[in-house]
């Protein structure tokens, strides 16, 4: 009996050492979660003003590409090549690869974040005819390691974004999606990742980036709202800004992504520390009664020597 209290003990302690972990690992993801959400709100102001310019100055393109196109047909020697002369991350084109940006954490610990894009991930792939007709971009080691597990060749990975992502930390993921899609390493990207909904739940998205496609011009044209003047043109206004409105998107979904990762850390801690709690509760009813136990065979003992003396 009192090897079994010994080890009991040595449990409870254990037990108290790794609740004390997981409760400090839960109130840094808390603060992270609460200062990234903060980061987040901020940057959707942003995000929102360069969506608003970039879709009223293709909604100018657009109009100008009408005129063109009304010209053309009073005026012979103008080409097709010559009238459609969008940014080439406006134009749609022919599908024959597809792009898919995974996002998931470096390290374990976040519950089931990173199970949770990855299971949704390969439901996608696997309604591929063939892996020619995808490429996969990893960012975060749970991916890049779970893709390698399984022979998908990855066309690029990054490891070690910072838990507080700065849009200079992740330019070289941005650019790179980007030229990929310029060079047509991929004719359509989608990123995929948890989006974050609130502390206790995330949910999946696989949203397209590229080419930028939803951008609503037929309301600018049709409504009267601020008309933005483009020096030296439209287009040159264009090719400045289109870049950064896409890397704007892809740099929102990995900060979107982050603080889904925090929520999901420190939910998963919270229960790792609730769990230890009762493990311990647990534990001291069991040690208690082995102490009863032990207190009870003693006493049965002194009074059967007592007796056996008289």
């Amino acid at each position: 009996m009192a090897e079994s209290t010994i080890d009991i003990k040595r449990r409870i302690a254990s037990t108290k050492k790794t609740g004390q972990i997981t409760s400090a690992m839960q109130m840094v993801s808390g603060a992270k979660l609460l200062k990234l959400e903060d980061k987040s709100q901020n940057y959707q102001v942003y995000a929102q003003k360069i969506r608003e310019i970039v879709t009223h100055l293709a909604a100018n393109k657009v109009l100008e590409l009408a005129a063109m196109r009304q010209h053309a047909k009073s005026k012979t020697g103008t080409t097709e090549e010559d009238i459609l002369s969008l940014n080439n991350l406006l134009v749609e084109r022919p599908v024959k690869k597809t792009g898919y940006l995974v996002i998931t954490s470096d390290r374990g610990l976040v519950g089931g974040y990173n199970s949770n894009v990855l299971r949704s991930v390969m439901d996608i792939l696997n309604d591929h005819e063939s892996p020619d007709d995808y490429a996969v971009m990893a960012i975060g080691g749970m991916g890049a390691e779970f893709f390698k597990a399984r022979d998908i060749q990855l066309a690029y990975e990054y490891r070690g974004v910072s838990d507080m992502p700065t849009f200079d930390e992740v330019r070289e993921i941005v650019k790179t999606m980007v030229t990929m899609f310029d060079d047509g390493v991929f004719d359509e990207l989608y990123v995929c990742y948890n989006h974050h909904v609130n502390s206790l739940s995330s949910a999946f998205r696989a949203e397209k980036m590229l080419p930028i496609t939803d951008l609503d011009t037929d309301h600018v044209q049709n409504s009267e709202t601020t008309e933005y003047l483009a020096d030296p043109s439209v287009d040159a206004a264009l090719n400045a800004i289109l870049p950064q409105y896409a890397e704007s998107l892809i740099f929102g979904s990995i900060m979107d992504a982050k603080t889904a990762e925090h929520a999901s850390s420190m939910t998963a801690m919270k229960s790792a520390t609730d769990n230890a709690n009762n493990m311990i509760k647990d534990l001291s009813t069991q040690l208690n009664r082995a102490r009863q136990a032990q207190i009870t065979t003693e006493i049965t003992e002194i009074v059967g020597g007592a007796a056996a003396l008289e």
